[in-house]
């Protein structure tokens, strides 16, 4: 301790983060890179493979999950009618039967200014590109190598090497087998892939068909891939390395297992230790209790900490988040009849929620009032017939407003995967992360001191995060459910630090390197020959222990 009194950040970062790895995957992407990193490298979750074709069979992209999805019924949709008449009440816009304009309509003289955008939101409205899926020689022998301390939300392409031929021999292609991250979405339809995603809904994605085993290789595949064409660790100089595992608090102990036989015993790690996210969450904002609110991409996770300890009890998993917010707008546009007739459809096209996701980050905004906005929407019906449309986006304050009401956002239309299997008694953490109880219930919120803290201490993470104004309604929501017989008489959201997206990436890198003594970490060696790991100590969750460690690296 007295070290981490006198040590300068840096100077801490560069002695223990320069072989220091960390992992944080999600539903939709997976945050990885060194410790030693200010960010790290943000890429989608998903890997793309060639398959071979039948003689009569025409060529096509296929998405492995693609049986679990369904459309929304009647009923779902009279629900959701009702929530988003719900919304416009409280934003003081129009209801549904009185928003119904020809889709002729001109735009209307006064419209919500975009200018008001938050920095970090940027308007881009640049159609996105179709993967080259041929691996050509002439581009192998004039690619660059790109430093893994490039921009980490740079669009992910697949690496080729120099098959020796030369320039000269180019006519010499032959289709790339395996596509990574951000290209394997953009994949042309009529070309023969099959896109997986490992991971939906905060769990392993297994079905019938896809088996564990081939979600256990995708994940291997993946991230060896980052490991060495982002992070370029070659992998026979792995045992030279230690990881992170930052997990949320929906995966069970099964498939934490499972992906720490990933990390140590296929990529070859010396040593792994695993983080809950929550608790990652709160000491990457330099904090020791709060009310963590984590929105991913299809799962929202609140966990409350208090003084450096998750309690178990306050877990609760939502199965919707930004993806779901995304698949609204459209749905919001269609209804007020301003998307153009493109076949747009992000459950089949992977590319339509590409686009989806990036207007929602650039457009999506909460505000009383109405607000619409200008923006180029693009048609991806074929590779040679991309067609763009500038369009009038409206009522841009609901979809993001379903994370308060999700009955808007429909879940079923893209469930999770089935879970038959999952059945482990032994609890790698101890205290479970899943629970039934809510944030209402009595398990750890039962002391009124506490319940004041963690009311004013709510911390908000994740990429939908960064929607403008979504903290302002969150604390007036909180606030007019407490019952009035409650003395809790403030809700605060507090401001971030840092990106909210890398927020539980960063605390991992925390909480790594301060740890001194690594009692908890799990060796290869021990891993590969037991099966197991030797538990985790009690006083490396202690609340003083990891607060002291903490505060000391925020106040050098």
């Amino acid at each position: 301790m007295d070290y981490l009194k006198t040590v300068v950040p840096s100077q801490l970062m560069a002695e223990r983060g320069s072989n220091l790895v960390v992992i944080n995957p999600g539903s939709a992407n997976v945050r990885m890179g060194f410790a030693s990193q200010e960010v790290p490298f943000n890429i989608p979750h998903y890997v793309a493979r060639r398959i071979s074709r039948q003689k009569n069979d025409a060529p096509r992209l296929s998405l492995r999950d693609q049986r679990l999805n369904c459309r929304a019924g009647s009923s779902h949709n009279a629900e959701r009618e009702k929530a988003y008449d719900t919304i416009a009440s409280l934003l003081k816009i129009p209801f549904l039967d009185e928003v119904l304009p020809s889709e002729n309509q001109p735009l209307p003289p006064k419209m919500g200014r975009v200018d008001g955008l938050s920095s970090h939101q940027n308007r881009d409205d640049s159609k996105l590109s179709w993967t080259d899926v041929m691996d050509r020689s002439i581009r192998s022998s004039m690619s660059i190598e790109r430093s893994v301390h490039s921009d980490a939300d740079e669009d992910p392409s697949h690496s080729t090497s120099d098959d020796g031929n030369g320039p000269n021999n180019s006519e010499e292609s032959k289709y790339k087998e395996m596509i990574f991250g951000e290209d394997a979405l953009k994949i042309p339809p009529s070309e023969s892939y099959c896109l997986s995603r490992p991971i939906r809904r905060g769990h392993f994605n297994i079905s019938q068909n896809y088996s564990l085993n081939q979600v256990l290789e995708d994940l291997r595949t993946i991230w060896n891939w980052m490991l060495t064409e982002k992070l370029h660790i070659n992998p026979k100089d792995r045992n030279l390395y230690s990881v992170v595992l930052v997990l949320g608090e929906t995966f069970d102990s099964r498939e934490i297992k499972e992906m720490l036989s990933i990390v140590l015993c296929d990529l070859g790690f010396s040593t792994a230790v695993v983080h809950q996210e929550a608790l990652a969450a709160a000491f990457g904002n330099g904090l020791s209790t709060a009310c963590v609110v984590n929105i991913g991409a299809q799962v929202t996770q609140v966990v409350c900490v208090e003084d450096g300890v998750a309690l178990p009890h306050t877990a609760l998993a939502l199965p919707y988040g930004g993806d779901d917010i995304s698949r609204c707008l459209l749905w919001v546009q269609h209804r007020h009849h301003t998307w153009p007739n493109f076949k747009t459809d992000p459950m089949k096209k992977p590319i339509d929620m590409l686009m989806l996701n990036k207007i929602k980050e650039a457009y999506s905004q909460i505000r009383t009032g109405s607000f619409d906005a200008v923006a180029v929407v693009h048609s991806y019906e074929h590779e040679k017939s991309v067609g763009h449309q500038k369009t009038r986006l409206s009522a841009l304050s609901v979809p993001p407003m379903g994370l308060l009401y999700p009955r808007l956002l429909i879940p079923e239309e893209y469930p999770p995967p089935p879970r038959p299997w999952f059945q482990d008694c032994d609890d790698m953490l101890e205290d479970t992360w899943q629970t039934s109880d809510g944030l209402s219930g009595n398990g750890g919120l039962g002391r009124i001191d506490l319940q004041r803290k963690l009311f004013c201490s709510i911390q908000l993470v994740g990429g939908a995060a960064l929607t403008a104004g979504l903290a302002l309604v969150l604390e007036q929501r909180v606030l007019s459910t407490i019952p009035s017989n409650q003395p809790v008489e403030k809700v605060e959201v507090l401001q971030s630090r840092r990106n909210p997206l890398f927020i539980p990436w960063k605390g991992g890198v925390i909480l790594g390197v301060l740890d001194i003594g690594r009692d908890a970490w799990i060796r290869r060696e021990e891993w590969m020959n037991n099966g197991v790991h030797p538990g985790i100590p009690r006083k490396y969750r202690d609340s003083y222990f990891l607060q002291a460690q903490t505060m000391c690296y925020y106040n050098t």
